[in-house]
């Protein structure tokens, strides 16, 4: 048979953060990917290097030899506002290349479980928002009005589970999340995760509400790995997590944003809600199985 030459895996969107090169794109956009190549703004074609990808926040960095027509800074996520304008810029469909949509905040700090292994994705403290993204605006950028990048487009919500259309919801991660991932990546070429060997469900108002909880913030353990660094350290399904460190663990505050600064063999002390009483553990934090994000699916609704 004939060599039909190379098969895209992928198309989306990136930003090039400094002089050296350094694109950020979505982890989803390289995934399956073998060799990479960048058209810029103006049409011209460079091959890129992948650097290294972080499966868990959907962030990727590839690298480009030479001059770069232009970067962008990071803005500071945690300044936004719900109702603040927001732009997203993207290659919607992969051929409409330079869009510009505008759109506002619409609510901060949301938790989602949007990819078919969450095990995968935490898609935590995401923006929400309603800029217009599409298939091909991936990886793209979240830009507040000072032109500073405060999110990563990753993903939208089309239709409910039943298939009704949905409008409107779209999804960044948000650049405070970014600068710690994306330095990780440039500096080690991977991403060092800390471990805890829970299975959560995050604790929002509204589900506390709903569920009668004695407290409205921290995650709720489901289940503890036998062995892991929570187990050996005492913790149990059912427990409540509050705070690490004396961090509360809040929607804006999430445990993912907390534990990026942390590193495995780290000692934490943990407060825990059990039975209604809080009690204090001391855990030490593991490091997440090279295996873990070897059978990670793509999340099923990413533009």
């Amino acid at each position: 048979e004939e060599d039909e030459g190379p098969v895209r895996a992928g198309v989306g969107t990136g930003f090039i953060i400094d002089d050296d090169g350094h694109i950020v794109t979505n982890w989803h956009v390289v995934a399956g990917g073998e060799a990479f190549s960048v058209i810029f703004a103006d049409g011209t074609e460079r091959e890129a290097n992948l650097i290294g990808v972080d499966p868990r926040n959907d962030l990727a960095v590839v690298q480009v030899d030479g001059d770069v027509p232009g970067t962008v800074t990071l803005g500071d996520s945690n300044a936004l506002l719900p109702g603040q304008e927001v732009l997203a810029i993207g290659s919607p469909l992969g051929t409409f290349s330079n869009t510009v949509t505008e759109g506002i905040v619409s609510a901060l700090g949301r938790n989602g479980d949007f990819a078919s292994q969450p095990g995968c994705q935490s898609y935590t403290n995401l923006i929400q928002h309603d800029a217009a993204i599409n298939p091909g605006n991936s990886g793209g950028p979240l830009f507040n009005m000072q032109g500073e990048v405060v999110g990563v487009n990753t993903l939208g919500i089309p239709t409910t589970d039943q298939g009704q259309p949905v409008q409107g919801l779209f999804f960044a991660v948000p650049s405070s999340i970014v600068a710690d991932i994306t330095t990780q990546i440039i500096e080690n070429g991977e991403v060092t995760y800390p471990y805890l060997g829970i299975f959560l469900q995050p604790i929002t108002r509204q589900a506390a509400a709903a569920a009668d909880l004695p407290v409205d913030y921290g995650v709720y353990i489901t289940d503890v790995e036998e062995g892991g660094p929570a187990a050996e350290a005492g913790l149990q399904a059912d427990d409540i997590v509050l705070s690490l460190n004396g961090t509360d663990i809040t929607e804006e505050n999430s445990l993912t944003e907390i534990l990026l600064p942390l590193n495995p063999g780290d000692e934490v002390s943990v407060t825990v809600l059990r039975d209604g009483e809080e009690s204090e553990f001391t855990m030490t934090l593991g490091e997440l199985p090279e295996d873990a994000f070897d059978n990670c699916a793509l999340p099923g609704q990413q533009p």
